[in-house]
Formats: C-alpha cells, structure tokens, sequence
C-alpha cells in the first residue's frame, strides 16, 4: 500500500504528518483466504485488505475487483478478512 501524507491535529495545530499502514502482500493473502474459506462466494470478488488513514486510527476495508457486494454475508466476509489480517499481523486496537 503506497504511504499517503495525513495531518494529524495535535494541540499546537495540524502539524504532525502521520503516515499510512503498509499493508504485508502475503498477510493479505492469508487474511482473504481464511475468509473465503468461511465465505467461499466472495473467492474471485475481493482484491486485498486495505487500511485508510483517518482523522484518528484508520478504516479498515476490503477493496473489490467490481462493485462491492450487498447485503450480510459481503459484510461478514469483510469483518473476517479484517480480523485476520490484523491477527496474523499483531495489530491491536
């Protein structure tokens, strides 16, 4: 995941940079495929686990290959693929 320059407020105003998370390619993998596993109708669907830079922390997010699947199962899927990668990657909140 490229890095994108964020401002961060701090009491003394918006001038501590805070970078993105470099998101680990075979983490990613690992993090989809324990997901497929439980949701096997999103297999071909998403392209990898992404982390968006926030005012404060970062959204977590699955990027899709098309438009993003509707309903409970696309939502689980993602929340699966989400806490994976953060567990294979020591990621704590």
């Amino acid at each position: 995941m490229r890095k994108s320059p964020v401002f961060e407020a701090t009491a003394e105003g918006y001038d501590v940079l805070m970078q993105s998370i470099d998101i680990d390619p075979e983490l990613n993998r690992l993090a989809l495929a324990e997901a497929v596993h439980q949701y096997p109708e999103f297999a071909d669907r998403a392209s990898r686990v992404i982390a968006r830079p926030l005012f404060r922390g970062f959204a977590w997010q699955i990027e899709w290959k098309e438009a993003p699947p509707q309903g409970k199962q696309a939502w689980e899927f993602q929340n699966t693929a989400i806490r994976a990668y953060k567990r294979l990657a020591g990621i704590t909140d």
